[in-house]
């Protein structure tokens, strides 16, 4: 039976290409998300920069450690502590001790630098290249930006004077700059000391290691680094674990999505191609075939192409691999030492299950084929009888049945955890499924909806869809991925967003809020200026957390804000489910619903922003929402934090411009001053940018490897209909009529496919409505309109050439001859 499947090749390359390709090009797209997902496992080693000259650093405590039944839990603190005094006398009595001070700087022209004594650029990749160093308040030292020696630099800090630029060295086992290049002013160490007052939270110490540590012995979480641990003194200790979180959460994302693409245009494509040889399948049972035989001879072919193909797909991908990678670091979702390692588990993964896919693919359609008669076989090659099988309906059903029965659950248990991105992007490939198994059924009825020709174009639309339904439901199935797909991944981040700010500003109650510019924090004299603004009530707040340790074992970390209670109860609706907030003091706390202990009046055992443990009585209990209704705390509860926000309301609203005009005057040029409407669209964009490129790098590959399966299928499913176009032809039909009903066809199944997907997508945010409305958020379902647009307009575009070149091609020959 092989002999004869080989040698009647000739007749349907088309239909092998077909298979081939989308095979090789779903393998390759499981091996390029599977290499990227594995080369985001492990982050490089990496040298200390900022005091890789400092022989020790000592460092206070900025991790929490509580001791469970089940071992110690950490987490890093809010608000680090500085070393303790008693600790910095005992060290400067061994040897030199700096004092590392790092603080905001903010020049005229909005530039945000950060300051430093100049003692500390001894011990940093920084050298002196031109100038001198700083002697007088009004001095600095200029690192990472244009400036010469001589220029004169407005910055919020007061006036500064350059005399001295420095840069990173270079040593010579490296051609390129050792250290940091953000712009650094380097002042003196008294204005420094002046400028930021705080105790310092890290030194630099010349004296031996273990003397060191002998010294330290005494102060709890202290640390004390050398060698290569120097570099948890850099800024931003932590990004490159953050970066792999990152990183592992976009690639795990998109090699989810990819890998059910990939499976689903396979197991599709496949099925497609078998079911078009049911005529073929009908001579052989007719000719003396068994239905074993048929088997064997289907098996062997998949077998075949899958092995090809796989092995094309991971080749294939081990070259696109690295172009992936270029492409997130270029966009900056990954840090720039991101490349794609030696890992072979992708290629394994990849090919076999590519070939697994590929088998089970035809697995149905060859049993299938196999227990048709030779009559029954020949019968159902000419008009599509009994697409929907049994298995189909139970698997169809039982998905639909499965997403529905998971969604009721989910809104019953845990409303919130489908507003997850784990869980919407999960869902839709459940309902693509479903819809995709059951879409025999609505081939008929919607393609009479939707091919509303007149004429004879619209008779032939409407009849050869309802005739072919394996044929349209396989061509619609890329493009119901497509939109599916699109509308879900676009769609519901798009509605968490929305219902995120409509929350923000429902529990807004002030009329401006002013903020620091930049990543930076309101200074004290600001603060001051904008507390004398008359005829408005002056919130201000700052960021901090607090920890709390649950069901004896889970430590965890609660983003707070920090507020008087008064001024907080004047500013700000909170969504309360009990309690007030006038009755938040320095011993008590506002919690969530989701804390385990959240009834007014009990008392919980916290740990603040700086380590420090409290027992704080419940004032009041906020509602869920949508995970953003955090605690609030008064700011002796909140230790080392820094106001950050400054919420103002108005006494009377007819002095709106006057007291705008006041603020804008108070917060000069460190702090800008916007309505609350402006900073809610400010803080909460409809997505931000690094979800929005992810979220497009994602499906830009899923529906390139679908615009292609769309077309591969287009050109299969037109290369079985030569006979059918040229019996058209023969009743009287011309070339470009004949033409026009293609392209009508291709069209009516595009919009059949963007109707199933945009049906998966309306429920899927559906879903996340209904979740929504029972966490009492006021939203509605943003459906990403242009984007499907676009979408479906390509889709089209891609069907009607694919369909109207090779039937042209076919037309060249004359009707009779192509009948036969």
């Amino acid at each position: 039976m092989l002999t004869v499947a080989l040698r009647t090749l000739r007749t349907r390359w088309v239909t092998f290409t077909g298979s081939f390709v989308a095979l090789a090009l779903g393998v390759a797209l499981l091996t390029v998300t599977g290499l990227a997902l594995a080369s985001s496992l492990d982050a490089p080693d990496r040298a200390p920069r900022r005091f890789a000259a400092a022989p020790v650093v000592v460092r206070g405590q900025d991790t929490l450690r509580v001791p469970t039944p089940v071992g110690d839990r950490t987490e890093k603190l809010a608000h680090p502590r500085a070393v303790p005094a008693e600790t910095v006398a005992r060290l400067k009595g061994l040897g030199r001790v700096v004092e590392d001070r790092t603080f905001a700087v903010r020049a005229a022209d909005g530039t945000v630098l950060t300051g430093h004594p100049w003692s500390t650029a001894a011990f940093t990749p920084y050298e002196l290249t031109t100038g001198r160093a700083p002697k007088s308040q009004d001095e600095v030292v200029a690192a990472g930006t244009d400036t010469r020696p001589g220029t004169r630099l407005r910055t919020d800090r007061g006036t500064v004077h350059v005399v001295g630029t420095a840069e990173p060295r270079t040593t010579s086992q490296q051609s390129e700059p050792t250290g940091p290049s953000d712009p650094t002013l380097f002042f003196t160490d008294t204005r420094a000391a002046r400028l930021s007052p705080s105790a310092p939270t890290q030194l630099i110490v010349t004296a031996p290691p273990a003397a060191v540590r002998a010294a330290v012995t005494d102060a709890p979480g202290v640390q004390v680094l050398t060698g290569d641990a120097r570099r948890l003194a850099d800024p931003g200790p932590d990004r490159d674990a953050e970066a792999l979180t990152a990183m592992n959460a976009l690639f795990g994302t998109a090699g989810g999505v990819t890998a059910f693409v990939s499976v689903f245009v396979v197991a599709s494509t496949f099925a497609f191609a078998v079911a078009q040889r049911r005529r073929e399948f009908g001579l052989l049972r007719t000719a003396g075939a068994t239905p074993g035989q048929i088997r064997r001879m289907v098996g062997a072919e998949a077998l075949l192409v899958g092995v090809l193909a796989s092995a094309s797909g991971c080749v294939l991908g081990g070259y696109g691999a690295p172009h992936l990678a270029a492409r997130v670091v270029a966009a900056d979702l990954a840090p720039p030492w991101f490349v794609i390692g030696d890992h072979t588990w992708p290629y394994h993964l990849g090919f076999w299950t590519g070939l697994l896919v590929a088998l089970l693919g035809v697995a149905a359609a060859s049993w299938r084929a196999g227990r048709t008669g030779p009559a029954q076989a020949l019968r159902e090659a000419s008009v599509d009888a009994g697409a929907m099988t049994w298995g189909r309906w139970l698997c169809g059903a039982g998905l639909l049945l499965a997403a529905a029965v998971t969604l009721v659950l989910a809104l019953a248990d845990d409303p919130g955890e489908l507003l997850h991105r784990k869980t919407y992007v999960s869902r839709p490939m459940l309902l693509i499924t479903a819809v995709a198994l059951l879409a025999p059924v609505l081939v008929r009825p919607l393609t009479r909806l939707l091919a509303r020709l007149p004429g004879a174009t619209g008779m032939l639309v409407r009849e050869n869809a309802a005739a072919g339904v394996r044929r349209t439901a396989a061509i619609a199935a890329p493009v119901l991925v497509t939109v599916g797909l699109a509308g879900s991944l676009l769609g519901a981040p798009a509605t968490v967003n929305a219902a995120k700010a409509a929350e923000t500003r429902a529990r807004t109650a002030a009329d401006f809020v002013v903020t620091p510019r930049g990543d930076t924090v309101l200074d004290p004299v600001t603060l001051r200026r904008l507390r004398a603004v008359p005829g408005a009530d002056v919130s201000v707040t700052s960021s901090s957390a607090v920890y709390v340790l649950e069901e004896g074992v889970a430590l965890i970390k609660s983003e707070a804000r920090a507020a008087e209670p008064d001024a907080l109860a004047a500013t700000a609706r909170l969504p309360l489910a009990a309690g007030r907030v006038a009755d938040l003091d320095d011993g008590s706390i506002i919690v969530n619903e989701e804390w385990e202990r959240h009834r007014v009046g009990d008392r919980v055992d916290v740990w603040l922003g700086d380590g420090t443990r409290r027992s704080l009585r419940v004032a009041a209990v906020l509602r869920t929402g949508t995970g953003d209704n955090g605690v609030y705390v008064t700011p002796a509860n909140a230790p080392g934090a820094r106001a950050d926000r400054v919420d103002v309301r108005l006494r009377d609203e007819g002095a709106a411009a006057a007291v705008g005009a006041a603020l804008r005057k108070a917060a000069g040029e460190s702090a800008q001053v916007r309505d609350a409407d402006a900073w809610v669209r400010a803080t909460h964009p409809e997505t931000n940018r690094s979800t929005r490129y992810g979220l497009f790098l994602v499906l830009g590959i899923a529906l390139l490897y679908t615009g292609i399966s769309l077309v591969n299928t287009m050109v299969m499913a037109t290369s079985d209909r030569v006979r059918e176009l040229a019996a058209l032809r023969l009743a009287g039909a011309t070339r470009a009529q004949t033409l026009r009903v293609v392209a009508a066809e291709a069209l009516t199944v595009v919009a059949l496919g963007g109707a199933l997907g945009l049906l998966v997508a309306v429920l899927n945010l559906l879903g996340m409505r209904a979740a929504l409305a029972l966490l009492e958020v006021p939203a509605g379902i943003r459906i990403p309109w242009p984007v499907l647009g676009t979408v479906l307009a390509g889709c089209a575009v891609l069907a009607v050439i694919a369909s109207v070149v090779p039937a042209a091609l076919a037309l060249r020959r004359t009707p009779a001859h192509a009948a036969t």
